[in-house]
């Protein structure tokens, strides 16, 4: 990792999730639990977040499935554009979790992270690049007002060399943590390493 950033309550560095509400035993999961927590997430059996979502493993399984689709799948968008909106729609809806995770993310793939502590201070002039800006206007346009979101969005995108499959990988990057962030932040709440 590079080095720590903090700023307005948000860091790249790793955190944890502590769960509200109760969570499955993960030694006492069923079957059906267990063959969904190994399908989710190499630490999902010790995961609060993921130990909270199994009580419902159909849905888990869904969630786990939609996410990976969105955020891995091969082709069309690169990888660190969908962690840079991740990070900014993470920031604005204040989810310092998902903002601290897609941070860390950001900077492993892109090798850069001065861009990171910009977007904790304001997603709005952190961008470094006129690619950085439309990734971020598009995170801000479909968190602030999704209704106003219109093709003026997605023309700056285009005017980018974004194609279409791009800016929909964009769109569903940006769409799914702006689910995943109220679930994190009304199921918990994040856990900063001690100083």
């Amino acid at each position: 990792m590079s080095d720590v950033i903090k700023a307005n309550g948000f860091t790249n560095q790793t955190l944890g999730w502590k769960a509200w509400l109760d969570v499955v035993d993960a030694n006492a999961a069923t079957p059906e639990q267990n063959k969904v927590l190994e399908a989710s997430h190499p630490q999902a059996k010790t995961s609060d977040y993921y130990l909270l979502l199994v009580h419902e493993p159909h849905i888990l399984d869904q969630r786990s499935f939609t996410y990976n689709a969105i955020m891995y799948a091969p082709g069309g968008l690169n990888r660190a554009d969908r962690e840079l909106g991740a990070l900014a729609v993470s920031r604005i809806n204040g989810c310092v979790y998902c903002a601290s995770v897609h941070a860390q993310r950001f900077e492993q793939l892109a090798k850069r992270n001065e861009i990171v502590r910009d977007v904790f201070v304001d997603p709005a002039s952190a961008a470094k690049n006129e690619r950085d800006a439309a990734v971020i206007n598009v995170a801000t346009a479909l968190t602030r007002d999704v209704s106003g979101f219109d093709a003026q969005n997605l023309q700056v995108l285009k005017d980018q060399g974004f194609n279409e499959i791009e800016m929909l990988d964009l769109i569903h990057s940006v769409s799914v943590f702006g689910w995943a962030n109220r679930l994190m932040q009304n199921l918990g709440e994040p856990v900063f390493p001690a100083e």
